[in-house]
């Protein structure tokens, strides 16, 4: 027992020994573990930063996409619209998007929700960074001082750009998504564009310093960041657009820098953290082992779900980002299958070209063919001219459909804008689309109503074009047999300085279905079917006129029915030219009082409308029988109807037979009949009246002051030869200005003949010159050329009656020229000259003015 006693204080030492060894050893372990814990605290603290910058990262990310994700839904939508600048105007901006602007395509500047008008100009893009595939510009400050940017999107509409949405968004809006109180408010956080290295948002608590005033130079500065090393590691890490950290003293604390790149680089989070901050935790640790490791059960919990979270938020942004990838792979499938299409439609286009080619070039040949069989008839000569000019304008407009395509998809078309008039316009388009509906005897109606301004100002060659391309599909597309009306209605004009016209071109052919309607105005297509595929073209007409017409402002729309025809409708607004009604050629003509007859009300009130301007008085009736009762009744009362319009075709008694009676009471009264048929037949039917002439339908004023001076030379000519060409040219002496040598010949030979003699000069400054230096009365008359090198006649004829003689105001000067409308009539007197005769120069009539002249010297 002794022994036993001794022993147990000998077992307790090594008990102790081994409790202070096992306490030890446990301290030793604890120790350890603590430092190891804190080391590894440490480095899991910078994990979790590494780990919150991305989280903060992503969120910036995600905000990014769904920006875009929401601008390609808006871009979407613009599309559909057929107005979209009212959508963009009336969008209302949010705490994120600032503005919303839209371009059209082809344009350079457009329009935004501001109501100011937008470009792209000060824009960036050029640093090829994209969100979803969207373009993001640059950082800048915006028009309220606030750090923003842009991202662009397209808008397509049937596989066709048709403009850019601009959506600008500002920093200010991530603010909400950055970590408040990041590391217990010790550490800072700014976003940096990484291309101009300006800060553009802020930490929390700055003061009153804005992040727009600091960049990454002002930040080395601010912290004493003055290593090179240092500085060119960043620049190297900011261009590569990877993510950098690294230990520095900042404010006496060694601290963690860290910057992190956002959107492949874009955009970087810069900052700094205290290592006393990070280190924090494992203190803690060392304090309570326990609170530690529910610190650190509490983190690898919340690591565990924020990477369960991240991770199904990754799955969810793969998931979106395929099904992206399948609409966009659908959407290159639907580009490559259209652009096979587009491809095979040019394949064809040079076959299909042959036919347009041949329709204006058989209207050339034809028509120059009839002007060799009736090279003697001057109104022919005119009138074929006409239609062979008005036909190779037509054949050259064919010739450069290709090149108006190219110029119109590279927004590079410019139109020509010029006075011009409608009768001209409806005159050349009448001239080829007549023809070509003659001989698939199809009927081709021509009517203008409600019109109030003849005399317009736009570019006469693209409207030209834009009838051509209707009128000759209507043509091709309609039956033989068939009808097509040709329609020009004057609408009420929404400004006095504008006249606003429908031009309507309908007719009852083979119709449109509705899937073709959708591409009717694509360029290369045409219909297809059993019947129209006999049909060749470009297909590239009505591409060509949709264009023209929105260039111009206007408006183009088809509606069709299969088998029972299609209607084309165009509204245009033109301006109306400043200028006076030319009363003056009425009163010249002795033209007071007119008589219109037709039985279609609304001819009646064209010409009653379009005469309005020039004081002259126009009676209407709409039968033969009641036109006969009107023209007796003012021959009684002694006041005579100076001109009678006629239609041809009416019920009861037609024109024929109404002209007949009227002639009977008013033997010599000039009558024009009105048809929209072929006037050439006509004129041979109405040859024997004399003083008779035709006007085609629809009435212009032009055209019809064109047929009065027609008529009155025929009728000087027919006078002149019943009365056996009295008059005398013997032994007159003539000063003629002429600059063609050929014609010169001819007219010094045909005065020679007369036993007159001339001296001819070659433009009209000589003319002036040969005129100051002749003595008085050397000269009978002035024959002067309009269209003379170095001075015109025009000119010419106002120097000679500018001079300080008494012959310079007396000397007859006439005007010979191939311009024989009335407004050249019109300019001639104007300029001081006495008459004018059209070329070929007729004898009889340059007779005819001189003893006007003498006779009214004979009177004076």
């Amino acid at each position: 027992m002794n022994k036993q006693k001794e022993s147990r204080p000998d077992r307790g030492i090594p008990l102790i020994s081994s409790i202070l060894l096992v306490f030890f050893i446990l301290g030793t372990i604890v120790f350890t573990l603590s430092q190891r814990i804190s080391a590894e605290m440490s480095s899991s603290a910078i994990n979790n930063l590494s780990e919150s910058l991305e989280l903060v990262k992503g969120t910036l990310e995600a905000i990014l996409v769904k920006e875009a994700e929401f601008q390609k839904l808006i871009a979407k939508e613009v599309a559909t619209l057929e107005d979209p600048d009212e959508f963009i105007r009336s969008y209302n901006r949010d705490r994120t998007m600032v503005s919303i602007s839209f371009i059209a395509a082809g344009q350079e500047a457009g329009i935004s929700n501001t109501s100011e008008s937008f470009t792209e100009e000060g824009l960036d893009f050029s640093a090829g960074k994209t969100v979803e595939g969207l373009p993001i510009s640059q950082s800048y400050l915006n028009s309220m001082g606030t750090w923003a940017y842009t991202m662009k999107c397209s808008v397509e509409r049937d596989g066709r750009e048709t403009g850019s949405l601009y959506i600008e968004y500002i920093y200010d809006s991530f603010e909400e998504v950055l970590p408040r109180g990041f590391y217990g408010g010790n550490a800072l956080l700014y976003i940096m564009d990484a291309r101009s290295q300006r800060f553009v948002l802020k930490p929390r608590g700055m003061g009153e310093r804005k992040a727009g005033h600091l960049n990454l130079e002002d930040f080395y500065r601010a912290n004493n960041i003055l290593e090179p090393d240092v500085k060119n590691a960043v620049a190297h890490s900011v261009d590569t657009g990877n993510n950098f950290m690294f230990y520095h003293h900042i404010q006496n604390k060694e601290s963690l820098i860290f910057m992190w790149a956002v959107n492949d680089g874009g955009v970087y989070l810069i900052g700094y953290v205290p290592i006393e901050a990070i280190q924090q935790e494992g203190k803690a640790v060392n304090q309570n082992i326990y609170t530690v490791v529910l610190v650190m059960l509490a983190a690898f919990f919340l690591c565990c779900m924020l990477f369960y979270l991240n991770q199904r938020q990754q799955i969810r942004l793969r998931r979106e980002r395929e099904a992206e990838r399948e609409i966009h792979n659908r959407q290159l499938a639907e580009a490559l299958q259209a652009a096979q299409i587009a491809s095979k439609s040019k394949t064809m286009f040079l076959s299909n070209m042959s036919h347009d080619i041949r329709t204006p070039m058989n209207a050339i040949l034809g028509f120059t063919t009839l002007l060799a069989k009736d090279a003697d008839n001057p109104a022919k000569v005119r009138e074929y001219t006409a239609k062979i000019t008005a036909s190779g304008r037509h054949l050259l407009s064919l010739i450069n459909d290709v090149l108006d395509v190219s110029k119109i998809e590279s927004g590079k078309v410019v139109l020509t804008i010029g006075e011009f008039t409608l009768s001209d316009l409806v005159s050349s388009v009448d001239a080829i689309i007549r023809p070509m509906a003659k001989a698939r005897r199809q009927d081709f109606d021509v009517s203008v109503t409600e019109i109030k301004h003849e005399y317009l100002i736009g570019d006469e060659t693209r409207i030209n074009q834009i009838l051509i391309n209707l009128l000759s599909n209507a043509v091709k597309y309609t039956p033989e047999g068939g009808s097509i009306w040709f329609r020009i209605i004057g609408l009420p004009q929404r400004s006095a300085q504008f006249e606003h016209i429908r031009i309507q071109v309908e007719d009852n052919g083979y119709g449109m279905t509705p899937e073709y309607l959708k591409t009717v105005f694509d360029p290369f297509t045409r219909a297809e079917n059993s019947t129209t595929n006999k049909v060749q073209g470009t297909g590239l007409g009505m591409a060509i006129t949709k264009n023209i017409v929105e260039l111009m402002g206007g408006t183009i729309q088809v509606s069709s029915e299969i088998d029972r025809g299609s209607i084309f409708t165009v509204e245009l607004e033109l301006r109306i030219p400043d200028g006076q009604a030319d009363e003056q050629f009425w009163k010249d003509n002795n033209i007071r009082r007119i008589l219109a007859v037709d039985d279609d009300e609304e001819v009646c009130k064209s010409v009653q409308a379009l005469m309005g301007d020039t004081k002259t008085t126009v009676d209407t009736a709409p039968r033969g029988e009641d036109a006969v009762a009107m023209a007796q009744k003012a021959h009684e009362e002694k006041q005579d109807y100076d001109m009678v319009l006629l239609d041809w075709k009416m019920p009861g008694m037609d024109g024929y037979e109404t002209a007949v009676r009227i002639r009977s009471a008013i033997p010599d009264i000039p009558i024009l009949f009105l048809t929209a048929y072929d006037g050439l037949e006509l004129q041979e039917e109405i040859a024997h009246m004399g003083n008779a002439g035709v006007l085609a339908k629809p009435f212009f004023v032009s055209a019809f002051k064109e047929k009065i001076i027609e008529l009155q030379e025929d009728h000087l000519r027919d006078r002149l030869s019943d009365a056996g060409e009295d008059d005398s040219l013997e032994g007159m002496r003539f000063l003629v200005a002429e600059d063609n040598e050929i014609n010169a010949e001819i007219l010094s030979e045909l005065l020679d003949i007369e036993g007159a003699r001339c001296e001819i000069v070659e433009n009209g400054q000589i003319a002036v010159e040969r005129f100051v230096r002749s003595a008085a009365g050397e000269y009978d008359a002035v024959l002067m050329d309009v269209q003379m090198p170095v001075m015109n006649g025009y000119e010419a004829a106002r120097r000679i009656r500018q001079l300080d003689r008494p012959d310079a105001a007396k000397i007859p000067i006439i005007a010979m020229t191939a311009n024989a409308f009335a407004e050249d009539v019109k300019e001639a007197l104007e300029a001081g000259m006495n008459a004018h005769i059209a070329k070929p120069i007729e004898m009889g009539l340059l007779k005819k003015a001189m003893d006007q002249y003498r006779k009214r010297e004979e009177d004076v």
